[in-house]
């Protein structure tokens, strides 16, 4: 994971490059998370089946009062800011959901950058920080993790260790099919014991994903992070909102803030495993 060496002069530039780029993707991933669920479901298929609407067409619109969202008002961050999150035309509240998923997007670029440098690996470090951003978001609104997301990022994983970029490609196959057995197996126990259906079937490839990626030796760690992060949470829940603890939560959430945890430790913990 070798990266340029650059002149301090330049840094700055490139972080804000890097910034802006991210906001561009995150209100990217912000069609995504709104329109895929629905495609998946064929709300945007009309009465023959014949697709209304895809991620890229038509273009973004007012969900209330349905006017085309103008370029100047579909700037990332800015536009919102501008606009003081209502639509233009009717005055009607844009979700905060925009705001912060360009936000984070931009901002987890930069550490990306800050922790892997120009190199090959930012390339993928920031493939796979969108792959979490999406699956989060929606499965935090829908309880959905889409195939459609988790299956090709299984795939690219492993395509990215067969360069050796995060780990080798034997760790990162082993890690696909650990990642999908460990929570699977904890599914079927649970389930056995309670009658109930503790995680779905999306968080099993999740964690694949994550294994493919990462490889094997971390699932323990992402499975430590995650599960500490969602007690911690319920916990929070309970106390300040009185939630009730009959009351489930998404996983995929937790093990997508995991993962990317991981993800910039990952030659921090490559050196204590080694050691």
């Amino acid at each position: 994971m070798n990266s340029l060496t650059l002149d301090a002069t330049v840094l700055p530039v490139l972080y804000l490059f890097i910034f802006i780029f991210g906001l561009c993707i995150g209100s990217f991933l912000n069609v995504v998370i709104s329109r895929l669920p629905g495609l998946i479901d064929d709300q945007f298929s009309d009465e023959n089946g014949q697709p209304r609407a895809n991620l890229i067409r038509p273009g973004s619109r007012c969900p209330k009062c349905k006017k085309k969202i103008a370029w100047r008002d579909n700037i990332p961050l800015v536009s919102y800011l501008l606009l003081r999150g209502k639509c233009r035309h009717c005055s009607s509240p844009i979700s905060t959901r925009y705001f912060w998923v360009e936000l984070f997007t931009g901002l987890l670029f930069v550490m990306c950058m800050i922790r892997f440098g120009v190199s090959a690996a930012l390339l993928w470090s920031l493939i796979l920080t969108s792959l979490l951003i999406a699956l989060a978001v929606i499965d935090l609104h829908t309880w959905l993790l889409p195939d459609s997301i988790t299956l090709p990022g299984i795939a690219l994983g492993l395509i990215c260790n067969y360069f050796n970029h995060f780990t080798s490609l034997k760790d990162a196959v082993i890690g696909a099919i650990a990642g999908y057995l460990i929570l699977w197996s904890i599914y079927q126990i649970h389930h056995r014991l309670t009658g109930r259906e503790g995680m779905g079937y999306g968080d099993f490839k999740l964690l694949a994903l994550l294994g493919a990626w990462l490889g094997w030796y971390t699932l323990p760690i992402i499975m430590l992070i995650s599960s500490l992060a969602g007690l911690v949470i319920f916990i929070f829940l309970k106390v300040v909102y009185k939630f009730d603890h009959t009351q489930a939560i998404p996983f995929g959430p937790f093990l997508a803030i995991a993962g990317w945890i991981v993800m910039i430790n990952h030659l921090l913990i490559q050196h204590y495993i080694a050691a």
